[in-house]
């Protein structure tokens, strides 16, 4: 007898994470609840800044143009002295898009804006969050999870096939679990603050006091607001007035300036920088994902980004294993998306080392395109290549012809919740079709023309390459027409395998 389950998935935690899988899981067509313990969204600006490589991931997710119109770009940093004078530089390293690259400036968007338009993308889609919806306690056997779950439309107990917390920094399911979240406090407390002010231009990123721990403050303009963000260390002990009045005596404290005026504060946060990184994401049918499984000093905008490529590496796994495949593809979770995570926790104390310093500047390390799962056991290469674009990299874009003559990218093809399988010189019928994934052939009876040759200066294909790419744009395997044995026992692994293979 089939149990019955409420749903597939519940997701605890209705942030960019919560919101970014259940996005994923809908479009898929996977049944899932989505449950918040605050009663209404998050109103804070904390997570600005949209890296490139989540911008790709935004773009396949449906709502890359409209962050874009609400949004903008980082303005230049104009840094005060104290005789009044100034001097303007780019925090960021400018460098032009290109064919296989086609975002290469993070974006800013406050995080109210991000997750709004996310709820209304899971709107589209027929979901939405259930706020004052809290998880209250858990348990699990081999074939699901039982949540009960509390609030003020009363208690209900779920039963479901998987739970996955993103539910913050001080996760309740992590601490459940009894996982570990081994880590530091790095010696640094700040203030950041959404406030409406005047005195300022909304040309440039403020800074005052520049490498003086005591007395740093910034004010950024909040793109798509007309609000600026507040930032600043503040000493490790005692409280802070964050009212109006408390953050204008700071800003005239700190600018030794007097038309700087604090209009309101629409909110304002003290917080203790943490690095810290769970031993474990994953405990039978129980989940980790976001602040819940790493969190990071802001410095480098990578948290709210790296909490995005974790929902959408783990939300096509679930799918596929609710749809058929084998229950081992979960394990590549946290094979692949712990060391990444301890890899930006790295990154982002770097960061915060300079800012110390005074130093802001920002390059292609904090873009997240370098991310890849090179040494994941779903990465393979059939023979090995040696340099290059390998199994495990992030697939890159390319400006590409169809055969009926309309120009597209590659990023067009690879759009969507399939597998893309591209095909390079090889003969169309090789692969058998099966639902969930797509073939694409270049050559000179295929469908796709590389007419200025930008597929090859990416992928570098040999004649009679396969290139599969997973469902959340990496390589997952790169295989020559000889060993076809091989790829179809990488299709069967990750659900994949053809209807009725094996049977008489």
């Amino acid at each position: 007898m089939t149990e019955e389950f409420a749903a597939d998935v519940l997701i605890c935690g209705a942030g960019a994470a919560g919101l970014a899988l259940a996005i994923d899981l809908a479009r898929r067509g996977i049944s899932f609840r989505l449950i918040e313990k605050m009663g209404g969204p998050f109103h804070g600006s904390r997570g600005k800044g949209i890296q490139p490589r989540t911008q790709e991931i935004f773009e396949d997710l449906g709502i890359l143009d409209r962050l874009v119109a609400i949004g903008g770009s980082y303005p230049p940093e104009r840094r005060h002295r104290d005789d009044g004078s100034y001097v303007d530089s780019d925090a960021m390293t400018h460098e032009p898009p290109t064919a296989s690259e086609p975002y290469h400036l993070p974006l800013m968007v406050p995080q109210f804006l991000t997750e709004g338009l996310m709820r209304e993308r899971l709107e589209e889609l027929g979901h939405r969050p259930e706020f004052g919806r809290e998880l209250v306690g858990f348990g699990q056997d081999a074939d699901g999870v039982t949540a009960h779950v509390a609030g003020t439309a009363g208690d209900e107990i779920l039963r479901v096939r998987w739970l996955v917390g993103a539910d913050g920094g001080r996760s309740f399911v992590r601490h459940v679990l009894g996982i570990d979240f081994p880590g530091k406090t790095l010696g640094v407390r700040a203030i950041v603050a959404d406030v409406v002010l005047t005195g300022l231009t909304r040309d440039a990123w403020h800074r005052f006091n520049e490498g003086n721990m005591a007395r740093q403050i910034a004010f950024c303009p909040l793109a798509g607001t007309g609000m600026f963000q507040i930032q600043g260390p503040i000493p490790l002990e005692g409280d802070i007035d964050l009212s109006v009045e408390g953050l204008a005596a700071m800003v005239a404290e700190r600018t030794n300036r007097n038309d700087i005026h604090i209009q309101s504060v629409s909110w304002a946060s003290a917080y203790s920088m943490n690095a810290r990184l769970a031993d474990r994401y994953r405990v039978g049918r129980v989940f980790l994902a976001g602040d819940a499984a790493h969190i990071h000093p802001p410095t480098g905008g990578q948290g709210l980004n790296t909490s995005i490529q974790d929902a959408y590496n783990l939300g096509w796994k679930l799918a596929a294993v609710a749809d058929g495949a084998p229950e081992t593809l979960l394990d590549t979770y946290e094979e692949e998306c712990r060391p990444v995570a301890a890899a930006m926790l790295g990154l982002a104390t770097k960061l915060l080392d300079a800012l110390k310093r005074g130093d802001m500047r920002r390059s292609r390390e904090v873009h997240q395109l370098d991310i890849g799962y090179p040494e994941s056991s779903l990465a393979l290469e059939q023979p090995s290549r040696i340099g290059g674009l390998l199994a495990g990299d992030r697939a890159p874009d390319a400006p590409i012809r169809g055969a009926a003559g309309q120009s597209i990218r590659l990023f067009d093809l690879l759009k969507g919740a399939h597998w893309t399988l591209l095909g390079y010189e090889v003969e169309r019928g090789a692969v058998p079709p099966r639902r969930g994934m797509h073939i694409h052939i270049f050559g000179s009876k295929g469908d796709m023309f590389d007419d200025e040759g930008h597929f090859r200066d990416a992928y570098a294909p040999a004649a009679g390459d396969w290139i599969l790419v997973r469902p959340d744009g990496y390589i997952g395997a790169i295989v020559a027409s000889a060993d076809m044995e091989t790829l179809e026992t990488y299709l069967a692994q990750v659900g994949l395998g053809l209807v009725g293979a094996g049977c008489d």
